[in-house]
């Protein structure tokens, strides 16, 4: 083994690692805050509290509260942002996707049964997969759409529909599995970015300057939040993909992994409900079952 080859090789080990260990950081991140979003009591009369609740951990109970206004400047100098998570999980991602995938296009990007391309062209629709969807998805967030749940979810289905079927059309299998999470990931990524981050900056400056901050700034970042929470179940299913070839390989593979992105996020609604006290056992069970019949419709009509 030359030098270069036991080089990256390390790299992998290390990106691998670095990924995994982010992207735990970053998906308990947003499960807890939104958890405590929909756990916080918000039936307060107070002009500057807007919720507050209480938790306990290692033996400590530890006060929530969430404010209407910005806390005095002495805590602002103190503020914990979560960011990095976010950062790192995709900075180690897309250099995974570099010297793993990039590197060796010709191999693991390239299935002449599928399209006889390039692995300079494999490339090129790889990264252009993943700056039309964000540019679609932004579009979309920004539109008049966003206003209607159903409409927007439908929309998300449907595109989400097309993506993986028009990638199971350029790429192999595994990579076009992959490649879907790649999209979502890089979705939820430029969220934090280009929305959650500078939202959040604005309003820290403005609340440095005295100055009373837009509400609609908070709303927009939650709302991107949210999305990235709904999404996490089914990235983390594709993260995983490697392990079970026999959905990735399958006739119908991009069929699969619409209705598991479909499965996973009824199943994060019920524990999004289930921290509002909204117990509604019935969509989890309904998630389960429709796991279980997807299960053994894929195990009758396998390949």
């Amino acid at each position: 083994m030359d030098i270069l080859t036991y080089t990256l090789k390390w790299s992998e080990v290390i990106l691998r690692w670095g990924h995994v260990l982010f992207a735990i950081l970053w998906v308990g991140n947003s499960f807890l805050f939104n958890y405590l979003d929909n756990k916080l009591n918000k039936k307060i009369t107070s002009r500057d509290i807007d919720g507050e609740g209480y938790l306990m951990h290692s033996g400590f109970f530890y006060k929530l509260t969430r404010l209407k206004k910005s806390p005095d400047n002495m805590y602002l100098k103190q503020l914990v942002i979560f960011k990095w998570q976010s950062y790192l999980t995709f900075i180690t991602g897309i250099l995974l996707l570099f010297v793993i995938y990039y590197y060796n296009a010709g191999v693991l990007m390239v299935d002449k049964r599928v399209l006889l391309i390039s692995p300079s062209t494999a490339i090129l629709y790889s990264v252009l997969s993943l700056l039309v969807s964000w540019l679609i998805y932004d579009f979309l967030c920004k539109s008049e759409l966003i206003k209607n749940d159903f409409l927007f979810v439908s929309t998300m289905i449907i595109l989400l529909t097309i993506l993986s079927l028009g990638l199971t059309k350029i790429f192999g299998p595994k990579f076009a599995f992959l490649s879907v999470g790649l999209v979502i990931g890089t979705n939820m990524f430029a969220n934090v970015f280009t929305v959650i981050i500078p939202n959040q900056m604005n309003i820290i400056n403005s609340s440095k300057r005295s100055k009373k901050f837009d509400m609609s700034l908070s709303l927009a970042a939650k709302q991107r939040s949210i999305h990235n929470n709904y999404s996490t179940f089914l990235v983390l299913f594709i993260m995983l993909s490697g392990h079970y070839s026999f959905l990735v390989y399958h006739k119908y593979n991009w069929l699969i992994l619409v209705l598991i992105g479909i499965i996973t996020g009824v199943a994060r609604h019920y524990f999004n409900l289930r921290g509002r006290n909204i117990h509604r056992l019935n969509i989890l069970f309904t998630s389960i079952v429709a796991l279980i019949i997807l299960a053994a419709i894929i195990f009758i009509f396998k390949n």
